[in-house]
């Protein structure tokens, strides 16, 4: 199976921890897997260090098996001359680390972590009492049916007596609407755009509109890692001739310390760099167009544009074009304050829904949760005015660009 596989392919295995195997153990392994009752069951031979060491925790098969040591939490930086975050700073925080845990089991053991954390909180005997209502907005919950999987596996656990999962895109939502003595929330439409790219929108009488936000497959376009990975494609072409000339040529590769787009290409290609780095040229891409590269704003204008009609059709769907309805904005890359991305937005969604009303929302997505649960519970507004306290950062001085959600 593995006989053409070329060096290159084989370095970087070892790299993430895969080790070759004899075919004896590997038809072993082959035996003890078809006797496994996992549903699904990978047979290989792994090296423990090479795991923790390598590129392991940022590949999908291999996120549960190694943990890179996090990373010190960076103080926030901020312009030496005015005092206030700086923009670009802004969103290189916001999008570090967005990508998330994948799978049922991987999603509920970062949630026991916190759990534990709570329980600790809670003091002697806190462990032991499930609470009565377990509310959880999660990345990669994006159809009902992963919903529905991921509360049963949280139910399992036993942590409360009800519990409910929602996309992280309803906490965003729910965190910029208003509720009293605990009726649900009123009517609405979120546009997240952080790593990738969703809107959910909702009306009083709890009808629904939802996107797969599946990414390409289900027709997405943008978000950090789209819009990255358009960042790269683009430089590619301008360095080899078969695309426009652009400033991301030289900026794209510069950012990762190299001298040439090709330089970069292979070291993705060959794991060197991770693939999930894309990311980190979302700052280098607003940057080329604040200096007036016409490949760079035209890729932020697009990016608007996929907002602005995410939103407008979640408006139509739940029959509120013309009514006036907050449409609220989320995510890192939106949350980060680049002029270029939204002004573009609110001129757009001023001519395509003018009764709407666009309202950025910088508050950690931890507190859509909170209110969601506290909903669920029929608490009281002062249980909802404490939560939003707890969780919401305070206002930026005029003028000043506002901190990206952590």
């Amino acid at each position: 199976m593995t006989g053409g596989l070329e060096r290159s392919d084989l370095a970087r295995m070892r790299r993430m921890g895969v080790l070759p195997m004899s075919t004896e153990d590997g038809l072993r392994l082959l035996d003890t897997a078809e006797r496994s009752p996992e549903s699904a069951v990978l047979a290989a031979r792994l090296d423990a260090r090479s795991l923790a060491a390598g590129d392991a925790a940022d590949h999908p098969m291999l996120r549960g098996l190694a943990r890179k040591p996090a990373a010190p939490r960076r103080r926030s930086l901020t312009d030496a001359a005015s005092g206030t975050p700086d923009r670009a700073t802004a969103l290189r925080e916001s999008l570090r680390g967005q990508s998330p845990a994948v799978g049922v089991g991987a999603a509920v053991d970062v949630l026991a972590e916190a759990v534990e954390r709570a329980h600790a909180a809670a003091g002697p005997g806190g462990a032991a009492v499930p609470v009565r209502q377990v509310t959880a907005c999660l990345a990669n919950a994006d159809l009902p049916v992963e919903e529905e999987a991921l509360a049963a596996a949280l139910t399992a656990r036993g942590w409360g007596r009800r519990v409910a999962v929602h996309n992280d895109t309803f906490a965003v939502l729910r965190a910029g609407l208003t509720a009293r003595d605990g009726e649900a929330a009123g009517r609405g439409v979120a546009v997240v755009c952080g790593a990738g790219i969703n809107c959910v929108g909702v009306r009083s009488d709890g009808r629904t509109a939802r996107f797969p936000a599946l990414g390409r497959l289900s027709g997405d376009w943008g978000g950090g890692g789209g819009l990255g990975e358009e960042a790269l494609w683009h430089a590619a072409r301008a360095e080899d001739g078969r695309g426009e000339a652009t400033l991301l040529r030289t900026a794209v590769p510069a950012h990762f310390g190299l001298g040439s787009v090709h330089a970069l290409i292979e070291a993705v290609h060959l794991g060197r760099i991770a693939w999930e780095r894309r990311l980190e040229l979302v700052p280098v891409l607003f940057a080329a167009a604040g200096r007036g590269d016409a490949v760079a704003d035209g890729l932020i204008a697009r990016m608007a544009d996929e907002v602005v009609t995410m939103a407008v059709v979640a408006l139509r769907e739940l029959d509120l074009l013309a009514e006036e309805v907050p449409v609220l904005l989320g995510g890192g890359v939106l949350a980060a304050g680049q002029a270029l991305l939204d002004d573009r937005v609110t001129r757009l969604l001023a001519e395509r829904a003018p009764r709407a009303v666009p309202r950025v929302v910088r508050a950690r997505p931890v507190l859509g949760a909170a209110l969601l649960g506290l909903d669920a519970l029929g608490a009281p507004v002062d249980a909802h005015d404490r939560a939003r306290r707890h969780f919401e950062p305070p206002r930026p001085p005029d003028g000043a660009p506002a901190p990206a959600p952590d």
